[in-house]
């Protein structure tokens, strides 16, 4: 069996004989230690600036203008052009104030803006602050304060959020940049709460006018604070040196060696999912060190579809609710209604034509099964059948990566079949600078597991005997530890979430993995309540409880994820009074256990819960989607708690598991 990671360091027992971790690996480049970086590659802003040199007049950022109220065709910016940009960008920070080390928010949707005030933040060793209001309510207040920004860069539409009354940290601002331009009444309200309005030409001409000579990095300088969930309801702030993002590039680099296909100038990426989440920023990083070219959606995830045919991107990235979507064709969520689905597109062949793809995809699987590149395993298959899959991705994608989230067997594998493309699969988190692994595109083995250990970091596996989970036994599994290059090197002003956190230069990520025994990593559990939904949105289930359990009609809810879907479920205890007061006065009677069988129960508690979730100011994906009803406490009896009514979680499923199941069944059939 071909290996893709070394053993390091053996797996260590206690002194009562127990297991207390597992081995330690690497990946296969990284046995001997990691690899040396290159000189010219120590921070962010070499990344670009190296390649400004290299590639002055290769197309950059390119975005969709709209002529007349329609979009038009994709207009570029040249390398050097964003390049002169950024310079007067960073000069206007500069004459605005900014000095090294101050922070930088940007709130907004991807465009060119987005990376040119990046850029410039780098270039003067200042520090990149996303902004991103999905990560809850008040969320941007929170990190304007907790950040002390002094300067936002921020979307036209975005702005009347920045100057909402409730924002109440945007006063602490000193300035404030448009992407494009401010109405007047938006001008008048930033000035009357001391904040300077900048349109995005004003600032130019300002930095035009006052140039400042760079102010470059150092490595261990810190180039962005990522924000992204926290248990408590505060987001909180991942610091990320440059050394880190350097360190990720040169990984990758690395990576990509191993394969004939290669990265080249060409590649073009469509750009949709958030700069403010990890996985689209570091790709960007990458394409700017090859010199390649990314187009951004024109700002309507509806039409996306349209996007994909005007630019024909060669690489896409998503989380495994687009995937899903283009799998399925299922019409749960309006952002990929553009991407008609292949399975819904294969039922409606006629019976001999979908009898010839069905013969064609096993004929074309067993190849690649036997170890045959996909791009070989059946061109007459591709050509015949899964060439006018490849046309509904826009025609010239060769590189599919799917991320944030688990991307089912079956998916990944009817993918890797039909796309005509390579597709990887990776694990990681924003603490860990994007890849803690990551998959390989022509391995079938792979298929339903992440990969090997990324080639700057180490990984082990720690014992979770509460769950059940040893990583001395066969197979091991146990929680995610991580250490390396790519790790972050602390979480912003809060010193005790970073001891919890790191422990003798580990990272205790809270995920449970497989170690399989090619060396590759499988997720099969998360141990913290913190999960990620399929389209990559975290929930801490323990909060939401808290949240429904203030709704009159229950007694007790356990909320349940999974990170295969994209809803959330949950059982719940009825509250016995306030049920049957409501049941008798609907001309209900019976036992309170004979009630909790109603359907028309099931649609009051769902209508309650929605209430209490809109009443707490909750997003979408955490509104419970549908329940179950218990009429029994959650009790030690059953062993569903602990001694201290801490609900046993990983108990509670495999109680519930047919319950649960079948609740998933009908909320999927109810949505075709």
């Amino acid at each position: 069996m071909k290996n893709f990671a070394v053993q390091v360091e053996e797996g260590k027992v206690g002194q009562d004989g127990k297991p207390s971790v597992g081995p330690v690996y690497r990946n296969l480049l990284s046995k001997n230690g990691f690899p040396p970086m290159d000189a010219d590659l120590t921070t962010s802003w070499d990344l670009f600036n190296n390649s400004v040199e290299k590639y002055p007049g290769n197309k950059m950022l390119g975005w969709r203008k709209f002529i007349d109220g329609k979009v038009g065709p994709y207009v570029w910016k040249t390398y050097k052009e964003v390049h002169e940009e950024v310079l007067q960008i960073g000069s206007a920070l500069r004459a605005s104030g900014a000095e090294p080390g101050c922070r930088v928010g940007i709130y907004g949707a991807n465009c060119p803006q987005w990376i040119v005030a990046m850029e410039a933040c780098n270039a003067h060793s200042l520090i990149c602050v996303p902004l991103y209001d999905t990560l809850g309510p008040g969320a941007v207040n929170f990190i304007i304060n907790h950040a002390e920004l002094d300067f936002v860069f921020v979307q036209d539409k975005k702005a009347k959020e920045l100057l909402n009354p409730d924002c109440i940290s945007a006063q602490r601002l000193k300035a404030m940049i448009g992407f494009t331009a401010f109405t007047e009444e938006e001008k008048d309200k930033a000035v009357s709460i001391g904040i300077k309005p900048y349109t995005w030409d004003e600032f130019l001409h300002m930095g035009a006018k006052n140039p400042s000579g760079i102010s470059q990095p150092k490595p261990f300088n810190i180039c962005t604070i990522m924000y992204t969930s926290g248990t408590s309801g505060d987001p909180k702030g991942v610091v990320l040196t440059h050394e880190i993002v350097a360190s990720f590039v040169r990984g990758i680099d690395l990576f990509m060696e191993q394969f004939d296909d290669k990265m080249t100038v060409d590649d073009v990426y469509l750009s949709f999912l958030p700069l403010a989440h990890i996985l689209d920023r570091m790709i960007e990083e990458y394409f700017f060190r090859k010199g390649a070219s990314i187009g951004y959606y024109h700002g309507d995830l509806n039409a996306l579809r349209d996007d994909l045919m005007e630019l024909k991107p060669t690489f896409l990235a998503g989380v495994p609710r687009v995937f899903e979507k283009i799998h399925e064709g299922m019409e749960i969520f309006p952002v990929f209604l553009c991407i008609s689905g292949i399975q819904t597109a294969l039922k409606e062949l006629r019976p001999l034509r979908r009898i010839i793809f069905d013969a064609l995809y096993k004929y074309k699987l067993y190849w690649m099964n036997l170890g045959n590149k996909q791009k070989n395993a059946s061109p007459f298959a591709d050509l015949l059948a899964f060439r006018k899959v490849k046309a509904r991705l826009g025609g010239r994608l060769r590189l599919i990566v799917s991320g944030g989230a688990p991307l089912s067997y079956e998916v990944e594998e009817f993918l890797r079949v039909t796309c005509c493309s390579f597709l990887v699969t990776g694990y990681g988190l924003t603490e860990t600078c994007g890849p803690t692994t990551l998959g390989f595109p022509d391995e079938m083995c792979m298929v339903g597991a992440v990969g090997p250990v990324f080639i700057y970091n180490e990984l082990r596996l720690e014992e979770v005997p509460e769950m059940g989970y040893n990583p001395l036994a066969d197979p091991p599994c146990g929680e995610i530890c991580v250490r390396g290059k790519t790790v972050f090197s602390e979480y912003y002003k809060n010193p005790e979430l970073t001891k919890e956190s790191i422990k003798d230069g580990w990272f205790y990520t809270g995920d449970i993995g497989q170690m399989l025994p090619n060396g590759v990593v499988k997720i099969i559990d998360r141990k913290k309540n913190l999960i990620k939904l399929s389209q990559g949105e975290y929930v801490a289930l323990e909060h939401l409880e808290n949240v429904y359990s203030s709704s009159p009609i229950v007694e007790d809810i356990w909320v349940y994820g999974d990170s295969f879907k994209s809803m959330l479920v949950a059982v719940v205890v009825p509250h016995e009074e306030n049920t049957k007061k409501w049941a008798y006065s609907k001309g209900h009677m019976g036992s309170f256990s004979e009630l909790c069988s109603l359907d028309q129960l099931q649609n009051y508690v769902l209508s309650e819960l929605k209430c209490t979730a809109e009443k707490k100011q909750l997003r979408g994906f955490e509104f419970v989607k549908g329940v179950v009803f218990d009429h029994r406490p959650f009790d030690m009896e059953r062993d569903l708690v602990t001694a201290t009514l801490k609900k046993k979680r990983n108990i509670m499923l495999k109680y519930y598991q047919v319950e649960i199941d079948e609740l998933y069944r009908k909320l999927a059939a109810g949505k075709r």
